[in-house]
């Protein structure tokens, strides 16, 4: 009986150093891309703890998931802009079912952190179509190429290229500007 517990106190695993741990390569992609993410799904849901609990699910789903060098950004990302489509589906058909009764208004603290200016602008985005937004925030926020937006988007490139047009039309259009 001694000889089996000597036995199983050998053979035990040792703890793993931090940072040497499996999760190391998530914990360091974490660290390195969640406010990039975060603001990706500000831009998509308008609101930053929502965008924030988008990313922390996003990233709790990966975690079993994880595999070093095979999971990319691209594909955190689609993930992302994935979770942020599932929040605004919910947001639809929750005001579907419930009366509006005031517009949502935003809280002292960001009314005074966004100017009037920007303000306006991401108003006008959220009234554009879900994947002209999408396509606009890829492009001008990430600064990301239409190869990566459409394997993102699972589009063509040339309708990212396109859709990219319209929607910039349709932003100057919705800010009032009539020179489209």
């Amino acid at each position: 009986m001694n000889r089996e517990i000597l036995r199983l106190e050998t053979t035990a695993p040792t703890s793993v150093p931090a940072a040497r741990s499996p999760d190391a390569g998530l914990v360091a992609f974490y660290r390195d891309h969640r406010l990039d993410l975060v603001r990706l799904a500000v831009l998509l849901v308008g609101d930053r703890e929502t965008a924030e609990d988008v990313v922390q699910d996003v990233f709790a789903r990966l975690h079993a998931r994880w595999r070093p060098g095979v999971t990319t950004l691209a594909y955190v990302r689609t993930c992302v802009l994935n979770g942020s489509r599932s929040v605004l589906r919910r947001r639809a058909v929750a005001l579907r079912r419930t009366e509006r009764v005031t517009d949502l208004a935003d809280s002292a603290e960001t009314a005074a952190l966004i100017g009037e200016s920007r303000r306006e602008m991401l108003l006008a985005l959220a009234r554009l179509p879900r994947r002209r937004r999408e396509v606009l925030v890829l492009r001008y926020y990430l600064d990301l190429p239409d190869a990566e937006i459409a394997e993102i988007l699972r589009i063509r490139e040339s309708t990212v290229r396109s859709t990219t047009a319209r929607a910039l039309a349709g932003l100057l259009r919705e800010l009032g500007d009539d020179t489209a």
